[in-house]
């Protein structure tokens, strides 16, 4: 009995030996992707800001919404069909978010201000710890204070809600230089 409990340990002991090898080599062949999400806030889903998106996550595989093709109630609207949930899921299961505007009036577009105005209130503080929140912001002659108050508005967004703010593109240029932020 004694020869057969000893036995059945060793072979205990050999399977979890294995079974530990087996996925340590495993996570050390397998690079897990991260997950990037674009939310695009132009109309023109091909337009400048997807074009500016692109030349920051060249070489990277992501999933694009289009706010656009969203309803997003403004901020204290309680009307039937809105869509903010299927947006904030589809954040949470991201772990690096780029938002796109263009500039419309001097500031952020509309629909990605609505979509941030809605978090208030109802997205706790901190619910995005971990995930990285970069910006495309572009249009055809932004002003400095524009650009300042772009930043300014998506970095406080990004600190309130968790995110890691790694900062923000409005040329081609400045996208490739912003791409080094990507893990």
């Amino acid at each position: 009995m004694k020869k057969i409990l000893i036995l059945m340990l060793g072979i205990l002991t050999i399977i979890s030996c294995l079974a530990g090898t087996k996925k340590s080599d495993s996570n050390n062949n397998e690079v897990e992707m991260e997950k990037i999400l674009f939310i695009n806030g132009s109309p023109n889903r091909d337009g400048n800001t997807a074009a500016l998106a692109k030349v920051l996550l060249e070489g990277r595989k992501y999933e694009t919404i289009n706010l656009n093709d969203y309803r997003l109630n403004f901020y204290g609207q309680k009307l039937e069909g809105d869509q903010l949930d299927e947006v904030i899921a589809k954040m949470k299961e991201a772990d690096i978010v780029v938002m796109g505007s263009p500039v419309y009036w001097h500031n952020i577009c509309a629909s990605v201000r609505t979509l941030m105005e809605r978090f208030y209130g109802y997205v706790p503080d901190g619910e995005f710890k971990g995930k990285h929140l970069f910006f495309v912001y572009q249009g055809a002659a932004p002003t400095k204070m524009m650009i300042d108050d772009g930043e300014y508005s998506m970095s406080r967004f990004a600190g309130m809600y968790g995110f890691s703010y790694e900062g923000m593109a409005t040329c081609k240029s400045e996208a490739k230089t912003l791409k080094g932020k990507l893990k």
